[in-house]
């Protein structure tokens, strides 16, 4: 009879990181920003129908990497935890930390159980305040584990070169073409250094804008209005490095 192969708790662990890890490394990156009205998402997404950032509740929004499925199903468990929650108590009782907290749990189960695979997925999940100081931003990784961001935050296959990236870049009181401006280059960098042109099409950008009126604070930027956006922040770039326009 043969011996059954011992694996230590830590290496089974490690392992079981390293197999979730290399299967959100394939995907591609999604970076969100805080900017002086709210908070922008942008994804490298040129699907129309699968969405890697969705509306969660009045003020909250979600935003994932990874195996599709798996996200698609965490996301419509939130929906429902949202609304069930909401609907109980009071819309204001449902908050993007309890949520985060709901999606640790979950993840955190999956990840340390033998009996099935961890996923392969890191989430975004933010509520966007009154004020740009009451925003709050969440990373959730494959191991269930929190990190409150500010700021902005990549997750995905670059994310730590496009992380770093808007490290240096991005402050505090940006306008939304700016922010999405400062996305749209980010996404654009490959790891060897060079940099691409990201156009609308290849785009899926959302806000959570806390000066609409409505209770509902989620928005997509679609077609001529993405369009516009982008158009903007380039011509005003071009004509703040034009030589021509400075005084002799």
């Amino acid at each position: 009879m043969s011996t059954p192969f011992y694996v230590s708790p830590q290496q089974a662990m490690a392992d079981r990181a390293e197999y979730a890890r290399k299967g959100i490394a394939r995907g591609r990156s999604v970076v969100v920003l805080q900017y002086t009205d709210g908070i922008v998402f942008v994804a490298e997404n040129p699907s129309r129908a699968l969405h890697k950032v969705s509306e969660i509740y009045d003020r909250i929004a979600f935003a994932a990497v990874g195996k599709y499925n798996e996200f698609e199903n965490l996301r419509i468990g939130g929906v429902r935890y949202a609304d069930l929650r909401g609907y109980t108590y009071d819309r204001d009782d449902v908050t993007a930390r309890g949520l985060a907290n709901v999606y640790a749990q979950t993840l955190g189960t999956i990840f340390s159980s033998v009996g099935e695979k961890p996923y392969e997925v890191e989430l975004i999940v933010a509520e966007v305040g009154a004020a740009p100081e009451d925003d709050q931003i969440y990373r959730l990784p494959h191991d269930g584990s929190i990190v409150d961001e500010h700021g902005a935050v990549a997750v995905g296959g670059n994310s730590d070169q496009i992380g770093s990236y808007l490290d240096q870049r991005h402050r505090d009181g940006m306008t939304l073409a700016e922010a999405l401006a400062l996305a749209v280059e980010s996404l654009g960098r490959d790891t060897n250094g060079s940099d691409r042109r990201l156009t609308a099409e290849q785009l899926e950008v959302a806000v959570l804008d806390r000066t609409r009126p409505q209770q509902r604070k989620f928005k997509r930027i679609l077609g001529r209005q993405l369009t516009r956006l982008l158009e903007a922040e380039s011509a005003a770039t071009t004509t703040t490095d034009d030589p021509s326009d400075e005084e002799e």
